[in-house]
């Protein structure tokens, strides 16, 4: 047999298909990591600015049913920064924006205000929003959250199924 480089190379990597599956998994792994860190980091931050300026004066509860854009959000983060919230200006674009994701507006109508309510006592809205069912599903989605002891009258549950189902129809 005539020795090239590619040969080498070859017999090498059939040598130890282990070795090379390892490396292969350890790299995809530390790739998706660091890749996960990254989008999650102005999250982290904006979570952190939420925890020690916002929540040392009210509670979750009031950010959790407020459904509002950006603009809104950031009337209220300035309005809070004027009455003493620890925010710098050059954080607010970032908690603002982690408000408006996590806690940004809803579609007008019959069962928002039940949604704000009942919903977001488990669930943040970026959920609620991104949550796309058929009619069909939504029933059987609001069913289970009645088995995990979701407290919601018949007429309400009504409601809200048809606001979802409009609002958040999928295919």
């Amino acid at each position: 047999m005539r020795w090239t480089l590619f040969t080498v190379a070859r017999c090498r990597a059939c040598a130890s298909p282990v070795k090379a599956g390892l490396w292969l998994a350890v790299t995809i792994v530390l790739a998706s990591i660091a890749l996960a860190t990254g989008q999650d980091a102005p999250n982290a931050k904006a979570e952190r600015i939420l925890n020690s300026s916002c929540t040392t004066c009210h509670d979750l509860r009031k950010i959790q049913t407020q459904a509002l854009d950006y603009d809104a959000w950031n009337k209220v983060v300035s309005s809070m920064i004027q009455k003493g919230a620890k925010v710098s200006n050059d954080d607010v674009p970032t908690l603002v924006s982690y408000l408006e994701d996590t806690f940004g507006p809803l579609p007008e109508g019959a069962g928002k205000e039940i949604v704000l309510d009942k919903c977001t006592m488990c669930h943040d809205l970026k959920r609620v929003r991104q949550h796309f069912a058929t009619p069909e599903d939504w029933v059987d989605t609001l069913n289970a959250m009645q088995n995990e002891g979701l407290m919601i009258s018949d007429e309400d549950l009504l409601t809200v199924l048809k606001y979802l189902a409009k609002n958040f129809r999928g295919n």
